[in-house]
């Protein structure tokens, strides 16, 4: 599993530093526009054979405006018997995690195969796509829900020049709906389960979109600027930060947004939203100050969740801990 990959951003903003325009625009490329060999080493790594996914065919939907593709699959209900043991230390001063998933695939039917509960969207973190968010697909679906992996506008196998922090994400879920409603692959109630960028995501398109139910909010960042600054601390502290605020300035500019239209604490005074927070004692991109201030500024009915010890990256895959929290959250408000 790689990392939030903003650290591209810095590496390539070396040879225009002070140039703030330039920055805005690397910030806002695609992620999967940038080579791969560039990515920091990460400090989690997923075992689980990459093969995995093909059991489960891509499909593909048009959205916009601007014009994307989005690749997502479909992963209904069956006894997957997954199971996830992890092993954690400490490298260079930073905690590294191993997590290994067993799965049953293809898995024998359960209960629910034939008559799922509803339908989950996972949405996966900046700079990653959906094979991040497999291990809560084949989870949820075990339980009973019919889930969807879709790579997120820039990410994966999905098409755009360009991301827009939710500023046009949110149109394209809204066309993913559509699509998945005009192929009868649509089970209501719909629920959302995010991490990190995806779960900004989340925030953003409960709040315009009334088709979604619940929404799990994995690690969300309250301000943008905030977030890059402290992911270029954390992969990059010998980068100079006047260069990274020089691109921040100029981000709201290129989207042609104000730049507290950014930030989440904006999005969410606007529109609160019921949704479950979820919030690592060791997270240094989203601080957990930052998330019960998002959580504070939710509608009456949120709660928010503090693991202890979960760092940024590894917090998704917490799986002994979040499961007791996260499946009641999502049968509770069908």
């Amino acid at each position: 599993m790689k990392p939030i990959r903003l650290l591209l951003t810095f590496l390539l903003a070396l040879s225009t530093a002070g140039c703030g325009t330039f920055v805005a625009h690397s910030i806002a490329r695609a992620p999967n526009r940038y080579p791969t060999w560039l990515a920091p080493r990460p400090p989690v790594t997923l075992a689980f054979n990459a093969k995995l996914l093909t059991n489960f065919p891509a499909q593909f939907v048009e959205v916009g405006p601007p014009p994307a593709r989005l690749c997502y699959r479909l992963i209904d209900p069956a006894d997957y018997q997954m199971k996830v043991t992890v092993t954690n230390w400490m490298a260079r001063r930073q905690k590294d995690y191993y997590f290994t998933f067993k799965a049953t695939v293809p898995a024998p039917t359960n209960i629910w195969t034939a008559a799922p509960r509803g339908t989950v969207l996972l949405l996966h973190g900046y700079g990653l796509a959906q094979f991040s968010m497999m291990p809560w697909a084949l989870r949820l679906a075990q339980d009973g829900w019919r889930c969807v992996l879709a790579d997120l506008r820039g990410h994966g196998d999905s098409t755009g020049k360009m991301i827009y922090f939710g500023l046009v994400e949110t149109n394209d879920l809204s066309q993913l709906l559509d699509k998945l409603t005009g192929n009868g692959q649509l089970i209501q109630p719909v629920d959302v389960v995010g991490e990190s960028y995806g779960a900004a995501l989340a925030l953003r398109w409960k709040g315009v979109e009334p088709r979604v139910q619940a929404v799990v909010a994995i690690a969300p960042y309250a301000s943008l600027s905030n977030s890059v600054i402290n992911i270029s601390s954390e992969y990059a502290g010998w980068f100079p930060e006047f260069i990274i605020r020089s691109g921040l300035k100029k981000l709201p500019e290129l989207l042609q947004v104000s730049a507290n239209e950014l930030d989440m604490t904006t999005v969410l005074r606007r529109k609160p939203v019921v949704a479950l927070f979820i919030t690592g004692s060791e997270d240094k991109i989203a601080p957990t100050n930052d998330v019960e201030e998002l959580e504070a500024l939710a509608s009456p009915g949120s709660k928010i969740m503090v693991v202890p010890g979960a760092t940024h990256e590894g917090l998704t895959y917490y799986f002994p801990e979040l499961l007791p929290v996260v499946l009641p959250w999502l049968d509770g408000r069908k």
